[in-house]
C-alpha cells in the first residue's frame, strides 16, 4: 500500500514537473514570436562609452533610401561573377519586403560601362555614400549594400586590434585605391543623428569591421572584447618553448612581445569605443571576420555571394526574427557548406534580444 502511495506521488511530482516544463516552453515561444520593438525613448551608452552620450533607436517608419553596390571586376585576374546578380537580389527584397522604392535607390555595379555615373569608382562610391546620409532625420531607415572584394591596410590611427585597416576595393582600385573603413565610417556613419538607422550588408572578405562599429556580437548575443586570456596562452607557451630551448633572451622577446600586443590590442579596442560609438542606430551584417575571406558561391545554379542569399533565405523563412536569432540563422545556413563566420556589430550597445528592423 505504501508503495503504491509511493508510486502515485511520485507520478504527480513528475506530471506537475513536465506541464511546468510545458509552460515555460511555450512562454518563451511565445515570447521569441512576438519580438519587441525597439524603445522610443533615448538610451545610455555604457560598456565604456563616453558618459556623457546616449543613443536612440530608430523605429524605420520615416523616409527610406539605398545605396547598392555590386562589383564584379570584369576582365581582371581578380574576377568576381555574383557580385551584381546580389545587387539585383537585394534591392528586389527590399523593394519587396521593406518598402523601399527604386527611385529612392542609388545603385552601382560595373556592367553599366555605357554610365560613367552608375560605375562603382572609388569617386562614385564616396559621392553616393554622402548622398545616402544627408538630409537624414531620426527614424529614417537608410540601406548599404556592397558585394565584391575587400582587403586590409596598414591602420595608421591605431584603432585596430589586429594593426589593420579593412577596405573594400573601387573597380578603379588600381588607379585610385581602395576605400578604408576609417573613410567608411566618416561618410556612412559619423554624420548620423540620433535615432536615425542604417542597415549595412557587407558581403566581402575581411568585412568584420569595415565600418568600423565599436560593438561585435558573439551568437551567444554578448560584445565580443580582446582575448587577452587567448594572448596570454599563445605568448606563455611561446616562451616556455624558448626556455625548453635554454633561449633565455627568447623567453624575454616572448613575455614582452605578448605584452605589448596585449596592451596594444586592449589600447585599440578603448580608443575604437571611445571614438567610434555614435548616436545613430547603424547595425551591420558582415560575411566574415576581419581575418576571413567570403565565398564566392553558387546556389541554384546562379552565382552569387554567400552572405548576400543567407540574409536574403534567412529573412524570407522568418521575418520575424530579433538580431540574434537572424545572426545565428545566418549562420546556421552558411556552416553547411562554408567556413566563413558572419558578424553583427553596431554603432552602441544593442539589446540583441529586440526585433530587428530595416
Amino acid at each position: 500500500m505504501e508503495a503504491t502511495v509511493l508510486l502515485t506521488e511520485l507520478l504527480l511530482e513528475v506530471m506537475v514537473a513536465l506541464v511546468a516544463t510545458m509552460a515555460e516552453v511555450a512562454i518563451r515561444n511565445s515570447i521569441n514570436t512576438r519580438a519587441e520593438m525597439p524603445p522610443t525613448e533615448s538610451q545610455k551608452f555604457g560598456h565604456g562609452a563616453p558618459d556623457d552620450y546616449s543613443f536612440k533607436y530608430s523605429n524605420c517608419t520615416g523616409r527610406r533610401k539605398a545605396l547598392l553596390i555590386g562589383i564584379n571586376y570584369f576582365g581582371t585576374e581578380a574576377e568576381l561573377r555574383g557580385c551584381i546578380n546580389d545587387v539585383h537580389n537585394v534591392s528586389n527584397f527590399i523593394m519587396q519586403n521593406h518598402g523601399y522604392k527604386r527611385e529612392d535607390m542609388v545603385i552601382l555595379t560595373d556592367d553599366k560601362t555605357n554610365d560613367p555615373m552608375s560605375m562603382p569608382t572609388r569617386e562614385n562610391i564616396i559621392k553616393a555614400m554622402k548622398w545616402l546620409v544627408s538630409g537624414a532625420e531620426p527614424n529614417d531607415a537608410l540601406f548599404f549594400h556592397y558585394s565584391g572584394h575587400g582587403g586590409q591596410a596598414a591602420d595608421t590611427d591605431g584603432d585596430e586590434e589586429d594593426g589593420h585597416d579593412e577596405t573594400i576595393y573601387p573597380v578603379d582600385f588600381q588607379r585610385a585605391g581602395h576605400v578604408v573603413d576609417d573613410e567608411i565610417h566618416e561618410y556612412l556613419v559619423a554624420p548620423l543623428q540620433a535615432g536615425v538607422r542604417l542597415t549595412a550588408i557587407v558581403d566581402a572578405c575581411h568585412s568584420g569591421s569595415v565600418l568600423d562599429l565599436p560593438y561585435i556580437y558573439s551568437t551567444k548575443g554578448v560584445i565580443k572584447e580582446p582575448n587577452l586570456a587567448k594572448e596570454a596562452g599563445e605568448g606563455l607557451l611561446s616562451a616556455f618553448k624558448a626556455y625548453s630551448r635554454n633561449d633565455m633572451s627568447g623567453v624575454a622577446t616572448e613575455v614582452f612581445g605578448f605584452i605589448k600586443k596585449a596592451a596594444k590590442g586592449d589600447g585599440a579596442y578603448k580608443k575604437t569605443i571611445k571614438t567610434k560609438t555614435s548616436p545613430a542606430d547603424v547595425v551591420m551584417w558582415s560575411g566574415s571576420k576581419d581575418d576571413q575571406t567570403s565565398a564566392d558561391a553558387t546556389i541554384n545554379s546562379k552565382a552569387t555571394g554567400a552572405m548576400s542569399w543567407a540574409f536574403i533565405s534567412s529573412m524570407n523563412n522568418n521575418s520575424n526574427q530579433t538580431y540574434l536569432e537572424l545572426l545565428n540563422s545566418i549562420r546556421d545556413l552558411l556552416e553547411q557548406k562554408y567556413s566563413q563566420r558572419p558578424q553583427l556589430s553596431s554603432s552602441h550597445p544593442l539589446d540583441v534580444n529586440l526585433k530587428f528592423v530595416m
